[in-house]
């Protein structure tokens, strides 16, 4: 059966959003609540402990970028979320794009040795092992190893990916992947990918959880607000896979004048570049919008839906009118 997130992007406002917004995803059928963690953005693991107090059942999936986390605050917050969420914890690591660690230094790391590295010395730690390593990145002691008990379950380590490489290391190594679905048409992209990667390294790839990382818009009357779109859409739109955009008549060329505004710091101006094809990066409008735009997903060998994005005009109403108006329509399949 198809799975169903939200994942909820670091500029959404105050922490009580956050939870308002995910107690309304637990109450109406959503599998997962998932923080996104972009440099510079508010904290995604203080939002996974507020949401984690203030529900009972839904999954709890938090960013851990290797760039930035080293592999031991990865593995002692993973481990103590758990236990203060029930067993609900839920790692996300890996990367959708370099670029933005070039503004610190650190974007020349090599993501995909560096992701394998830090997702084996994580499994290592909540194992309860001494996880003694002498890797590209990380070059450890004896003296790495948990001081406190090891969680009692496996905690599932999602893997982001973009790029062949990538996207083939999260199919080889993570019981998920999480590429960008932005198109929809395009998905089968990386989901091919993940399926090479996993089979390379002897792996049944249904074993594989594939979430199609989404923006969506859900506007019950069909009154969609491109200003909050484009807001959403000129953020990210330059480190999307060129590939991927393609599909549907997206060029370099066009992405260039939102790029240039985004480095100048214009975030308005870079809102206004963005075109009225890059609009349909998102899946919007009434639930058979919406339902179309999912069943695209699907049908391209998503197994998991991550609906992320500007979502609606009010985030929590639009995470219930989803889970009213287009889950159940998949529950089952």
């Amino acid at each position: 059966m198809v799975k169903f997130a939200l994942r909820l992007l670091g500029s959404l406002g105050p922490t009580s959003i956050y939870q308002r917004t995910c107690r309304e995803a637990e109450a109406h059928g959503f599998d997962e609540c998932w923080f996104s963690h972009d440099i510079f953005m508010s904290n995604s693991w203080v939002r996974s402990v507020a949401v984690a107090a203030v529900t009972e059942r839904i999954g709890i999936g938090y960013m851990a970028v290797p760039f930035t986390l080293d592999p031991s605050e990865i593995a002692t917050f993973a481990a103590t979320l758990d236990e203060f969420s029930g067993g609900r914890a839920i790692i996300g690591t890996g990367a959708h794009t370099q670029v933005m660690y070039d503004w610190i230094g650190l974007g020349n790391r090599d993501v995909v040795e560096l992701t394998r590295e830090s997702v084996e010395l994580v499994r290592r730690l909540l194992r309860g092992e001494r996880a003694k390593y002498d890797g590209k990145y990380f070059h450890w002691t004896e003296e790495a190893y948990l001081r406190f008990p090891p969680p009692a379950r496996r905690i599932p380590i999602y893997v982001m990916c973009f790029g062949k490489e990538l996207c083939e290391l999260s199919g080889e190594i993570g019981d998920g992947s999480m590429p960008m679905a932005t198109p929809p048409e395009a998905f089968d992209i990386p989901v091919s990918q993940i399926i090479s990667g996993a089979r390379r390294a002897g792996r049944d790839p249904s074993e594989v959880d594939r979430v199609a990382f989404a923006w969506v818009y859900y506007a019950p009357d069909g009154d969609v607000d491109e200003a909050a779109l484009r807001r959403v859409v000129s953020y990210f739109v330059p480190y999307l896979d060129p590939e991927m955009l393609s599909r549907i008549g997206i060029t370099r060329k066009d992405v260039e004048p939102v790029a240039e505004r985004l480095a100048a710091g214009d975030y308005e101006g870079a809102a206004r570049a963005v075109t009225d094809r890059m609009l349909d990066l998102v899946i919007r409008g009434r639930e058979d919008d919406v339902i179309a735009g999912i069943e695209k997903l699907i049908d391209r060998g998503a197994t998991n839906i991550s609906i992320g994005g500007p979502l609606g005009r009010d985030f929590a109403e639009a995470a219930r009118g989803i889970g009213e108006r287009v889950l159940p329509y998949f529950r089952g399949r």
